[in-house]
């Protein structure tokens, strides 16, 4: 097939960090890919309150898209899809204008946290103890301290269905973000009047539910003619980055998939809902109809390692920090920065780096970020093993993908700590666009057929792994021990 003949999916992605356009060719090959970084404010009237101008992010999509689709004007574009952070919300107005945008990390909602002493109840329904990470505890908040700005809202939108709004017209909820709003009962498939008295809000802000890999419109004619695109161009419905990454690894029902993005949550495909009776984990729903995700999530691992090798590899590939990392011998240095454990119900919030004094010689910058992906790795294992508690995992390998491995040795160190083949497929580090082509296909009625090559990870059962292993723990009871004093203070 000639590039004149190329077809593709144009693919949004708003995630916490930026937001991406991607142009995805049907078998999965991403042809090209542009970015720009997602910029928010912080409401210094109310703790912990973040938001963004959906306008501005809106700008940044076309601009984005245009320069794609000016860059690759010989690629016949199939389909649009979008993915975004879970959590997020958008209000928007009678007229569909949006109001305000609120990210995954805005906290606006915490002095309602405890209002409700039927938390054991909502578990049941929705799959996740209820905190202010989610979407009705953001819009309480709102309505509590900005009263005309929830007066003015009409409905909300999880940000990848605004997205999807904005290109058709059409508005809609997909299912796998409707379980991130503590307003979805995730059993029985559908908005819950009981949890929205819960959390008092009114069910005239939620749109009706729609599935992912379906058709939710076509391109509306102004958005058609500022990109010179056809008139008949569909768009599908997508989904939770975290969900559309799981599906790029394409898991069968009961695989374990490992993503490693901006957190890193481990979550196992299962085909009936299922809760933890000790309440550790979350249950959502699966972007493929009929499948649920049980998860544990070990916080944000991959912005901790992002932004540090940021600091000790600002300019260098992952192939220079991959070679030096081969090079450390042994272990110079533990850290423990601040991961999630389903384990803890109180998070660390020290981070620390552990290594000899005086300083030797062998401490290198390698080294440093072997002891951050080792923290990664170790964190996975625990939360790895909750999910075995829950649901018992007996195959010889799991699935991971996601920007975080693209160092080879995280995924060994992975192989190494739980006992099981880690397995990457082809563009695994792009794996929320490459699962919307897979949605978009789904949507089309076509049987494509995407790359087949896995990339495996098998244990090795190095020397010093149990000790390596301890000494994480350690450090992490240490911190633990430090952040109480500092409590009683």
């Amino acid at each position: 097939m000639t590039k004149s003949q190329q077809e593709a999916f144009l693919i949004v992605d708003i995630g916490t960090g930026n937001v991406r356009v991607a142009l995805v060719e049907t078998r999965g090959a991403l042809l090209d890919m542009q970015r720009d970084n997602l910029l928010y404010t912080e409401d210094g009237e109310q703790h912990e309150a973040w938001s963004f101008d959906p306008a501005v992010v809106w700008e940044q999509v076309m601009t984005l898209s245009k320069k794609i689709l000016d860059n690759n004007r010989d690629v016949r574009v199939r389909a649009i899809t979008a993915s975004s952070q879970r959590e997020g919300i958008i209000l928007l107005d009678k007229t569909g204008k949006a109001l305000i945008g609120l990210p995954n990390h805005d906290h606006r909602g915490r002095p309602w946290e405890n209002e409700t002493d039927q938390k054991d109840h909502i578990y049941q329904l929705v799959g996740r103890y209820p905190t202010a990470l989610f979407s009705a505890l953001k819009l309480r908040g709102i309505k509590e301290k900005q009263p005309e700005l929830y007066r003015r809202t009409e409905k909300i939108l999880s940000i990848s269905d605004w997205a999807q709004y904005m290109f058709s017209g059409v508005m809609g909820y997909e299912h796998s973000q409707a379980s991130e709003t503590l307003l979805y009962d995730i059993e029985a498939m559908e908005w819950s009047v009981e949890l929205c008295e819960t959390f008092g809000i009114s069910p005239d802000l939620l749109p009706g539910l729609h599935h992912s890999g379906t058709v939710l419109g076509r391109i509306l004619p102004e958005k058609a003619q500022q990109l010179e695109l056809p008139l008949d161009i569909p768009v599908i419905v997508g989904g939770a980055d975290t969900q559309l990454a799981i599906k790029s690894t394409q898991p069968e029902p009961g695989d374990i998939v490992i993503v490693s993005g901006t957190t890193t949550p481990v979550v196992q495909i299962i085909e009936a809902y299922k809760v933890d009776s000790h309440q550790r984990t979350w249950t959502g729903r699966h972007i493929d109809q009929g499948a649920f995700v049980l998860e544990a999530n070990a916080g944000v691992t991959g912005l901790n390692f992002q932004r540090l090798k940021e600091i000790f590899y600002p300019n260098e590939s992952y192939e220079v920090m991959e070679k030096e990392l081969q090079a450390v011998s042994g272990d110079p240095c533990v850290a423990s920065l601040g991961s999630l454990l389903a384990n803890e119900t109180v998070p660390l919030t020290k981070g620390a780096f552990i290594f000899n004094a005086p300083v030797s010689g062998q401490l290198t910058r390698a080294g440093f970020v072997k002891a951050i992906l080792w923290d990664i790795a170790c964190s996975i294992k625990e939360n790895y093993e909750v999910l075995g508690e829950v649901v018992p995992y007996e195959k010889e390998h799991v699935w991971a993908c996601g920007g975080g491995f693209q160092s080879h040795t995280l995924a060994q160190q992975i192989a190494d700590l739980i006992g099981k083949k880690v397995r990457l497929r082809d563009n695994f580090s792009q794996a929320s666009v490459v699962g919307g082509a897979l949605v978009c296909n789904e949507a089309l009625g076509s049987r494509e057929t995407f790359s087949t090559a896995i990339s495996e990870f098998r244990p090795q059962n190095p020397v010093g792994l149990e000790a390596a292993y301890q000494a994480w723990k350690k450090l992490r009871s240490t911190l633990h021990q430090l952040n109480k004093k500092e409590d009683k203070a």
